[in-house]
């Protein structure tokens, strides 16, 4: 029986034997296998006992000893964590896992793996420390932990590593010092830092590194210099240390030294100096990037060099000089073939040269963003090759060349923001494979041309904000994908064949003089996230086939004159995130679902709506009931007053005709320069019989409609005053005298006035302005519907918005106090009298109460003031302290009203507040808590948000606005100190707001604050 159970044994082993031959061999299978428990992944799941573990998806074993040498399982959509058993596997050599979703920390165990050569993590989401014990694995020549969440420091035990060639940990979140003993890495070909958080210095052991193709150091925190040995590693391809905190000069040699430079990019430092002239000795390169820096001074001759790549963009290197372009002669004498040319964003004056032939292998050339004159010239021609044209942002005038024809390997054109006039050229259609073109921001006229029409491959096409006019056009634009037309003077209804553009995303016809219904067929445009028609002449109602616009997230049918019911259907696009149906014709009861559960998101002010939800504030609907029975009563009311309409009539035209025989209307002195004055009738049928839902504003001596004129004025804001009330007339000439006299680009604009006899025979004065769409800055800062009815619970201005808007009015009180012959006090500064167009420039208006200064007295005085019999000046809480006692108007009166303004521009808190009682006033409340400890507790809560995990990049960002925030409150207190002689003037005002402001922009796209 034992002899039995021996043999079973025996056999037993021989064929574990057979299966696992060496005792190692074990080992891998179970630390295999506790690698696959923590880890779920498709290639896994082969892995079963019954196969050997080195017939596994992923695995090679060595030839002598069947042990796992290598684990390669690439973008195999691995999840869950690294065991630490994986350790166990003592003859592997190469780990490749990169490019999963492997979460956890490294564990420490990967140390025990002396014979490891090659061990690539990067692309997973890893977690905590670079383990120390790598220090062990001596035999690491491929190291890769890029793009991961790793934090800590690049261990100091990491110098046994000799045997690196390639050591990559860009982006992550490690800190501390770059370790000096890099340098010593003298195999090393690819060294990658990118996108941490390391500070210091850059070593200068990197100098050492002879072998080395790639250094990547770029988005950190370096600082000092950079060491001048690095210029002399001869095998350097790359080098990029962009966007860290670098200064210093480049060496005047760098061409010569670097002969196989590819690609060097230096930018968002604090480099200054001249480009180096040697660099034409340098034949080998082929990239050159010096983007982003603060490089001053000429550019040298590149003659002979083999360029292909060719940037300095953002950088100041011209100075607006006509000569600034020169260095580019020197490029057209380039014997290989430049590709590329960038020279964006670096305050380029000067003229574009004549190109020639030897420029035909250029592909792109950027040149947008300088200050660039002249014209674009014929020679454009040659650029045979070219793809990518941007000179967007400069001063080009002229009218666009004909000679585009023969670009047809333009894929994108941009010429956005410039001075350049006529029409488009027919030729510019001829290029057929045209991607992209922008041109806004022109004065282009005349109509889009027909040639459009050849565009096959256009996706993108921006005209806005030129002066082009005739219809939309009907050809087909199958491709387009984003299609802008807003603010030129297109008339005519819109062809039902624009439900031919299937493929269009977003459609802007907004700010022109479109009529007719809306186009049912625009419901086929389904994959329209954003359609905006707003300031047009449609009539009608909302089309049912905008129930189809499923995708649609923005709908903007403002100032139109739409009529009926808001659809229900609406209440049904789920994605719907922006809703204006504000100033039409609607009327009857709101929804309630989907978009209108939301105020905020809503905007309808200028109907005659009632219902919806709560927030509205709007009247119930009447049931139907109700709505019968006032039907009748109506019915009645007609029937009896027919008898007394005619009579009625007959009494209004005698009084009429005798006022007419015997009175004269009102008129304005003969000095006053308008456009030809508007009868009563036209302001009547302007405003819709004066209709409620017009009323944009009103005040003691006048109510503000909004109203769309025949003709060139069309939507205007009319100020009808009313002369009923004592003073109103005395306001009408006054602010007509203020305004004949002045012109600034931040002042309201007067288009023309109406001095006329109403239908009753009675006085008619109005003045006409220029529509500001964005209304006034009372509420955009307090989000309260003031006198209009508007919900403005969405709007919010940011902070440099904010810091604009007080420039604008700051150089309009300039100009009203110290550039007119005859200086003018406005008496009521105050937010409500700030409107904001378009593009949220500020403009001061309500000039009622407004006072030029008598000449003699500026002489005389240097208080500036002019004696005045009226009482209180301007409006509570704004009005200067001394005018309440009597004094005299003053500039320094409008200090102080600005002063009040620009507290409560960034705190958001009105002087009338009830919190302001007593000797608690807005100016002392920021006087006490404007220290920069305590900055952040006043300031509007609306300019920060919130962030989960902050950086010191976040840190630094935060305490520099918040430096800034404390300069602009003391710039209020100080124009707005109780003696009037003591208050800030104006023009230092405004030169300490252009400061903030400079800096502001230097630390980026500031929309809130991180806190």
């Amino acid at each position: 029986m034992n002899s039995s159970l021996f043999c079973l044994y025996a056999i037993f082993a021989f064929l574990c034997k057979a299966s696992f031959s060496l005792p190692g061999n074990v080992s891998d299978h179970r630390a295999l296998l506790s690698f696959k428990d923590n880890i779920i992944g498709d290639p896994l799941q082969s892995w079963n006992e019954s196969t050997h573990c080195c017939n596994w998806v992923g695995i090679t074993c060595g030839r002598k000893h069947q042990r796992v040498v290598t684990i390669h399982m690439r973008s195999s959509n691995l999840q869950g964590s690294l065991s630490p058993a994986i350790g166990n596997l003592s003859f592997l050599r190469e780990l490749w896992l990169d490019n999963n979703t492997l979460a956890g920390i490294i564990p420490k165990e990967l140390g025990r793996l002396r014979r490891l050569s090659v061990l690539v993590l990067e692309s997973n989401v890893f977690s905590g420390e670079i383990p120390k014990n790598l220090s062990h694995c001596v035999s690491l020549t491929d190291f890769f932990l890029g793009k991961n969440n790793l934090t800590g420091t690049f261990p100091l035990e990491f110098g046994s590593l000799s045997k690196l060639e390639y050591l990559s940990l860009n982006t992550n979140h490690l800190m501390g010092e770059i370790r000096a003993y890099v340098g010593n890495f003298s195999s090393l070909k690819v060294l990658s830092f990118y996108g941490n958080n390391f500070k210091g210095k850059i070593p200068t052991s990197f100098g050492c590194l002879q072998k080395v193709l790639f250094i990547g150091l770029g988005n950190n925190y370096l600082s000092s210099t950079i060491p001048i040995s690095i210029f002399n590693l001869s095998s350097l391809v790359t080098f990029d240390v962009s966007e860290n905190k670098l200064e210093g000069y480049l060496p005047s040699n760098l061409g010569s030294t670097l002969p196989n430079l590819q690609h060097f990019d230096i930018g968002s430092n604090l480099l200054r100096g001249r480009l180096p002239i040697s660099m034409s000795n340098a034949t080998a390169i082929n990239s050159f990037d010096v983007c982003n820096n603060d490089f001053y001074g000429g550019v040298p001759s590149f003659s002979g060099l083999s360029l292909k790549f060719f940037s300095i963009y953002d950088n100041p290197l011209g100075n607006g000089k006509s000569t600034d372009l020169d260095f580019m002669s020197s490029l057209l004498n380039i014997t290989a073939t430049l590709e590329v040319l960038n020279l964006e964003n670096c305050n380029f004056g000067g003229v574009l040269p004549r190109f020639n032939a030897n420029f035909s292998s250029l592909e792109e050339f950027l040149i947008g963003e300088n200050v660039i004159s002249g014209t674009i010239l014929t020679e454009i021609r040659f650029l045979v090759n070219l793809q990518y044209l941007d000179l967007s942002e400069n001063q080009l005038g002229g009218t666009m060349p004909s000679s585009w024809g023969s670009l047809q390997q333009l894929i994108g054109l941009n010429l956005e923001g410039n001075k350049l006039f006529g029409e488009i050229p027919i030729s510019l259609g001829n290029l057929s494979i045209l991607s992209e073109l922008y041109l806004p921001f022109n004065e282009l006229q005349g109509t889009i041309p027909i040639s459009f029409g050849n565009f096959k491959f256009l996706m993108e096409l921006d005209l806005s904000r030129n002066k082009l006019q005739g219809n939309f056009p009907k050809f087909f634009l199958t491709s387009l994908v984003y299609l802008d037309l807003s603010h030129n003077q297109f008339t005519g209804p819109l062809p039902v064949e624009i439900g031919g553009l299937k493929n269009l995303v977003s459609l802007n016809l907004s700010n022109n003089m479109f009529l007719g219904t809306l186009p049912s067929t625009i419901g086929a445009l389904n994959s329209l996230i954003e359609l905006n028609i707003n300031h047009n002449l449609f009539h009608g109602f909302i089309p049912p086939s905008f129930s189809f616009l499923k995708s649609l997230e923005i709908l903007d049918l403002s100032c139109n004159n739409l009529t009926r019911e808001i659809p229900e259907f609406l209440g049904k696009l789920h994605y719907l995130k922006r809703l204006n149906l504000s100033f039409n014709h609607l009327e009857g009861e709101i929804p309630t679902e989907g978009i209108f559960k939301h105020k905020t998101e809503v905007e309808l002010v200028g109907n005659n709506l009632c219902g919806g939800i709560p927030q509205f504030g709007l009247p119930t609907c009447p049931r139907e009931g109700e709505r019968q029975h006032l039907s009748h009563i109506q019915k009645l009311a007609i029937l009896i007053s027919s008898g007394t309409l005619i009579l009625l009539i007959i009494v209004s035209l005698s009084v009429f005709i005798y006022k007419q025989k015997n009175k004269q209307p009102l008129t304005l002195d003969a000095t006053i320069e308008f456009m030809p004055k508007l009868s009563y009738w036209s302001i009547q049928k302007a405003t819709n019989e004066f209709s409620k839902s017009n009323i944009i504003g009103f005040g003691k001596f006048s109510t503000v409609y909004k109203g769309i004129l025949d003709g060139s004025l069309g939507i205007v804001a009319i100020k009808v005053f009313k002369l009923q009330v004592r003073g109103a007339s005395k306001s009408f000439f006054a602010e007509c005298e203020a305004l004949r006299q002045i012109r600034h680009r931040n002042l309201v604009k007067i288009l023309t006035t109406c001095c006329s006899i109403d239908h009753e025979g009675n006085d008619f004065l109005a003045i006409v302005y220029e529509y500001m769409i964005n209304g006034s800055l009372d509420n955009w800062l307090h989000n309260h519907s003031k006198d209009t009815g508007e919900d403005n619970d969405s709007k919010s201005l940011n902070l440099l918005q904010r810091v604009n808007i007080a420039i604008d009015v700051a150089n309009a009180l300039d100009y009203l106090h110290n550039q007119l012959e005859t200086g003018l006090v406005h008496c009521d500064l105050k937010p409500s009298n700030i409107l904001l167009d378009g593009d949220l420039v500020g403009h001061v208006a309500d000039f009622g109460i407004a006072k030029f200064l008598l000449t003699e007295v500026t002489l005389a005085s240097s208080s500036n003031q002019v004696s005045s019999s009226t009482g209180i000046k301007g409006t509570f809480g704004y009005a200067a302290p001394e005018y309440g006692m009597g004094s005299d108007l003053s500039t320094f009166g409008d200090m102080y009203s600005y002063g009040i303004l620009l507290l409560e521009m960034f705190t958001s808190k009105s002087p009338t507040s009830d919190i302001f009682n007593n000797d608690l006033t807005l100016r002392n409340y920021v006087r006490m808590m404007s220290m920069l400890e305590q900055v952040t507790e006043i300031v509007d809560p609306k300019l920060f948000h919130k962030e989960a995990n902050a950086t010191p990049q976040s840190l630094v960002l935060q305490n520099q606005i918040i430096e800034c925030l404390v300069l602009i409150f003391k710039i209020g207190i100080a124009c707005s100190v109780e003696l009037p002689r003591d208050r800030m003037r104006i023009g230092n005002a405004v030169k300490e707001l252009l400061s903030i402001k400079d800096t502001l922009v230097e630390l980026g796209d500031i929309r809130t604050i991180p806190r």
